[in-house]
This record gives structure tokens, sequence and C-alpha cells, in this order.
């Protein structure tokens, strides 16, 4: 490093010439040392200043991280700890704490992230006692955020846990290579740390039905607890609401949030670092459309991050939080009968929770149901089940309670006219005149928006201050007829760069991923990408380019990118072929499914390919990067290496199998998919 060169030059200097101090330096140096150490020893002492009494301002209290005191104070007998991504594992953490209620005991949420996971062992103090954790996983097999140092602290600590009855429900998604990893690592850790489990593991699978399975789970979970515990439940169904309403009326505008996600006015002084609870506004610098032709909108987005001190790497996520349509908005005003711009706060019953309020507050309906809660996803059936009170249609009132019961017949109902019928909060309330909430319970129920992901299109090497998306626009018909429109999408396909003037901006942050290119260049590296998979390679191949321009030597890149038709969606085209003609990219494959007859897709290349791609795994030492649709494509890729290993590595199905599962392990073969 230049540093350190320049360090030793300066020494060499020093030592060929004349000592550099002589005995009279120092002398005269000590003694000035001596004169300003007696100045400061013989300072008149400073008066001391006399103390006012403060009235009534208590010193901010210390963030209580013991949840064992907490479940003391307020006589709360069951912590349900969530360890949620994008919030369902949360929400059916809080579901679960409600329904102790009905049960006479006291239950409490609990981000693993806010408290000391270490008291586990301590929670036998508490007579009746139950910890349930809501465990989603997250990528491939890995633990969510919050649950992070959870997740450290099982695996390296062997405390006794004989004291601890406890439970856990998964959430998992089938398609995914380490399904629900997260819930059965914590099921069997901590029954391995002695443990008392109290109900069976709880499997919910987000590529079938989660709600259900999870209301099934959670039907058969409560009548095991009053079992065990010796409790009856209190038969009490009523609804229980957890927060109260507010209205303010002579309030000061700079005081109520517009939008921020964490900070006050933290949209209009941003100050670093910027992350999940701090996003940095970033403005848009281009949008383009990338498809020629054909019915859907591909687009690359440039977000400038000049001075925001952000740091990213190809294959790192940006994630960005989207607004909901104003349409969707006004009309929900309008069927509700509501003045969407009346500044309200949603203030929690319990005093003690750490949750003061579902979103930020105080805050208007217009901007919560803008901002901060989500409006377009099927509600699930706790909310079906809170609202049915308010049908005033009997029918209505069995149905909506119907569809929320665990019975084959409720279950099916939900499935058709919810789910299948893709009704969000909007079409059900159309759908069924007689029912009218209010709408504070309605925002006390409906579910956070959450952040959105996307795998970075650019090389922080190639483009330091400037972050790019590539995404496709989501827009489809439900089988009521209606458009229903991709919120983050949508609203990013709007995202102008020159608004009347103003710049947009999207508010952002970078989460790291796993997904690498090899840290030495010089191994080969075989990209498998179709559609807007191909965001993460187009970052990949800038980075390699960049490196042979440093003069570095770069191994084998081979890119395998599907589209339907050449002509219409062959997105990056000019970047790739560039790529190419550079020999940045010496192989370039491209399956056009649709261009001819029989369907030709990304898998069919790899075989036809065969001999190469094998002599680059086998030999070379290659790492296989596959982006794109789990439920499908990564499958089919994942069986094409396993064909290739059989037929030329000569080895059995399960040898093949195995053989891909070692590189799976070993950092050679990384998968970044969403289904």
């Amino acid at each position: 490093c230049g540093c350190s060169h320049y360090l030793t030059s300066t020494q060499a200097v020093v030592g060929e010439e004349e000592p550099l101090f002589s005995n009279l330096d120092l002398f005269l140096f000590s003694l000035i040392v001596g004169l300003v150490i007696y100045w400061f020893m013989s300072r008149k002492k400073p008066e001391p200043i006399p103390e006012f009494k403060k009235i009534d301002t208590p010193a901010p209290a210390a963030r209580e991280t013991s949840f064992i005191e907490k479940m003391k104070k307020t006589g709360k007998n069951i912590i349900v700890f969530y360890g949620s991504q994008t919030g369902t594992a949360e929400e059916f953490a809080n579901r679960l704490s409600k329904d102790a209620q009905r049960y006479g005991m006291k239950g409490m949420a609990a981000d693993p992230e806010e408290y000391d996971m270490g008291e586990l062992s301590r929670l036998s103090e508490i007579k009746n006692s139950l910890a349930i954790f809501c465990m989603a996983t997250y990528g491939e097999g890995d633990p969510t955020d919050n649950a992070q140092d959870f997740y450290d602290w099982l695996q390296e600590n062997d405390d006794d846990m004989s004291g601890l009855n406890y439970t856990v429900f998964a959430l998992g998604n089938k398609t995914y290579e380490h399904y629900n990893a997260m819930g059965k690592y914590v099921d069997k850790r901590l029954e391995d740390l002695g443990a008392k489990r109290i109900f069976d593991l709880g499997l919910g699978d987000d590529d079938g039905n989660l709600e259900e399975d999870f209301v099934s789970w959670r039907e058969q979970f409560w009548p095991a607890v009053c079992e065990h515990f010796g409790v009856e439940a209190s038969g009490d169904e009523l609804s229980i609401r957890q927060y109260e309403l507010k209205e303010h009326t002579d309030i000061n505008m700079n005081k109520v949030y517009t939008g921020e996600i964490g900070r006050l006015k933290s949209f209009e002084v941003q100050k670093p670092p910027f992350d999940s609870k701090n996003p940095f506004l970033a403005p848009v610098t281009v949008n383009r459309k990338l498809n020629k032709a054909g019915d859907r909108h591909l687009m690359h987005l440039e977000l400038d991050i000049t001075g925001s001190k952000i740091r990213y790497e190809s294959g790192d996520h940006v994630a960005v939080f989207p607004t909901n349509d104003s349409v969707l908005v006004n009309k929900l005003g309008q069927i509700l009968g509501v003045d969407l711009d009346k500044v309200i706060s949603l203030n929690n019953l319990d005093e003690e929770s750490n949750k003061k309020h579902p979103f930020p507050c105080p805050t208007t309906y217009r901007t919560a149901l803008t901002h901060y809660l989500d409006i377009t996803h099927p509600p699930r059936t706790n909310v079906l089940y809170e609202l049915a009170q308010y049908a005033s249609d009997p029918k209505d009132q069995e149905n909506m309670r119907k569809m929320a019961s665990s019975s084959p017949e409720g279950k099916a109902l939900y499935q058709s006219w919810v789910l299948d019928a893709s009704r969000n909060i909007l079409a059900i309330l159309e759908d069924m005149p007689s029912l009218r909430p209010p709408v504070d319970h309605l925002c006390e129920l409906l579910p956070r928006l959450q952040a959105r992901y996307y795998s970075i299109a650019s090389s922080s090497k190639v483009h330091p201050n400037s972050i790019h998306i590539c995404a496709v626009v989501v827009e489809y018909k439900t089988k009521t007829g209606r458009t229903n429109k991709g919120v983050a999408t949508n609203w990013l396909k709007n995202k102008l760069v020159t608004d009347n003037g103003h710049k947009s901006t999207v508010p952002m942050y970078i989460r790291k991923s796993q997904f690498r290119l090899p840290f030495k260049a010089t191994n080969p590296v075989i990209m498998i990408g179709p559609g807007t998979g191909i965001a993460p390679f187009v970052g990949f191949i800038q980075e390699r380019g960049w490196l042979k321009q440093q003069g570095k030597e770069v191994g084998e890149t081979v890119m395998y990118f599907g589209c339907r038709h050449k002509n219409e969606d062959y997105i990056y085209q000019e970047e790739l072929e560039e790529a190419e003609k550079n020999a940045v990219l010496p192989q370039l494959h491209v399956a056009f499914s649709r261009d001819q007859d029989q369907k030709v897709y990304v898998q069919h290349l790899l075989k036809k390919n065969k001999e190469n791609i094998w002599k680059l795994i086998h030999n070379d030492n290659a790492h296989i990067y596959v982006c794109g649709d789990a439920r499908n494509m990564a499958k089919d890729v994942q069986s094409a290496f396993h064909d290739i290993a059989e037929e030329l590595g000569g080895m059995t199905r399960t040898q093949a199998t195995d053989y891909v599962k070692k590189l799976m392990t070993k950092g050679r073969y990384s998968q970044d998919v969403w289904s």
C-alpha cells in the first residue's frame, strides 16, 4: 500500500542524517514541559457551581434488556420471540401473545435483538411460563437480521435449559433448498440444551398457504398448553383492542410523521449511517425501459448515493421503501367515510410495552395508509375475524368468522374467496357492503408495509456513487376482473428523473449478501440468470472487466441468460455483446424460450455444453451462481448439474446430488432466488 511505502522511505532519510535532537534541545524541552505542568497545578480551583434542583425531568430510562424483569413487573408468563425479515413472523407472534389472554395467561411479543437471550434459563423463575419462538428462515437457510445474534448465541453457549418450556413455529418456503432451517435449528438446539418441548414444531410453507398452516397449528397448540398447565379457555372470543385512538385537534404539524421510518424529520435532515431505521433518500438519475417490445415493462433505474457514505459490493441487495397508490388510499377513505387528513395516534394500552404505536405516531390516516400499512396483500384470517363484528349482515359476519376457523369449509372459503381471487382489503369492503369497520381498528390490524429487496445490478468498483436496479413491473388481472398492481415496481416505474422540476427520490439502504465473486479473480465463474435474474451478473461482469483493466489475470467468465424473444426482452443486450467483444465475457449463451416451436431454457443450454461445464467445475474450480425464480428455474438448473455430474463424472444419482451439495457448502454454488 502506498502509505506504508511512504513511511519507510521517510524513516530511511532520518536515519542517514545528524541525530534529530541535541542535548540543549532536550534540556529546553524539559524546562518548558515543567513550567506548563506547574502552571496547571497552581491555577486557582474553579468556584463550585451551585446546584439547582431540576424539576420533574426524569433521566431517560435505560432500555430494559431483561425480559425476565419485564415479565415479572407486568405479570406476564408467556413470551413470544420472533425472527422476522418481512414482518410475518412478528405478526404471528403478536397474534399468539394476544391469544394468551383467552386462557387466563398474559403474553408479550419480543424482538430477540432487544433482549438478553442469555436469560432464557431463568424463565423457570416465573410460574407456568412458556417461551414461543416464531422463526422465519431467510435466503439460503440463514437467520433473519434480527435473530442473527440469538442464532450466534445458541451456537456458542451450552447453558442448562432444563427449566424452560418452549415451542417453535417455523416460517419458510418449500421451493428453497434449506426449508425452515432456522425454526428446525432452534427447536432441536433448545431440546439439546435440556429444555422441554410443550408442543410439536410447526412448519409454515409460504409456497403453499402459510396462513392456513399457522391457523391449523395454533388450533392444536393452545389445547396442548391448557392441558400442560391445567388451565381452561375462558371461551372469551371477543376482539381485544391493543391500541386506543387519540385524535389531535391543535397539534403543531412539525411534530407529525409524514412517512419517515424512524426519526421524525429524518427525510428533511439526513444523517448517516443509513440503515433499515434510517433510509437514505437517493435521487433517481436514470429510469429507462429495457425491453424493446412485448406486453411487460422491464426497467433499469439508477440511484445516486453521492455523499451518503453508503458502501456496497456486487451481489448485495438494495432495500427500498415504497408507498401505496394514492388511488387505493383515496378509495379506502371514501368507502369508510373518513377524513384522511385527521391527525391521530394509536397508543398501546399496555404501557409497559416496547411497542408504543403500531407505526410512527402522531400521523394522519392518509400517511398511515400510504406509507406505513400494507393495503394490497390479501388480509390474513385474524384481520377478517376481528373485523367480522362490524358487518351488519349476520351472513357476512358468519362467513368472515368461518374463514378464520380451521374447519375444512372455512379454509376452502378463505382460499377461494380471498387468496385465489387476490382480494385486498379494499376489494373485500367493496364486495361486502355490510362491512364498515372504524378506520382506526382497521389501521391497528393491517400489517406494516415492508421494504422490498432488489439484487444490485452494478459494481461499486465501476459505479461507487450509483446503485442500479433491474425489475419487471407487476400488474395482473384478478378473477374478480380487477387489475392488481405490484406496490414497489409500479411506484418505481413512476419515479421520473425530474417530476415538476423536483428530483424524484427513493428511500433506501443496503442489505449485505453472501452472493460474492470468488476471492481469487483467476477462478472461472458460471452465471445463470434468466429474466431479471441477470441483475447481479451485470455487476459481476462490470467488476470482472474492471479487474482486467487493472491488469489482473481473470478466469473464464461464462453467462447463461434466458428470455422469451430475442427482439422483445433481450435486456442488456448491448452491454453483454460489448463484454463478449472485449473478451470480458468469453462465453455468452442466450436461450430464447419462445422463438421456436419447442421451448428452450437455460438448463437446456447447460446440458448442450456439458463437457465445457464439467471441465470448468471439476478441473478448474469454477464458482456457479444462479439468480432468479426459485420455484422452477433454480430447481431445473440444479437437476441439470446433477445430470452432468452423473454422466460426465461417472456418478450415481445420489453421488451427483451430494457432489452439488458439497459445492454449496464450500461456497462454490450460490443462489440468489425468489419465489
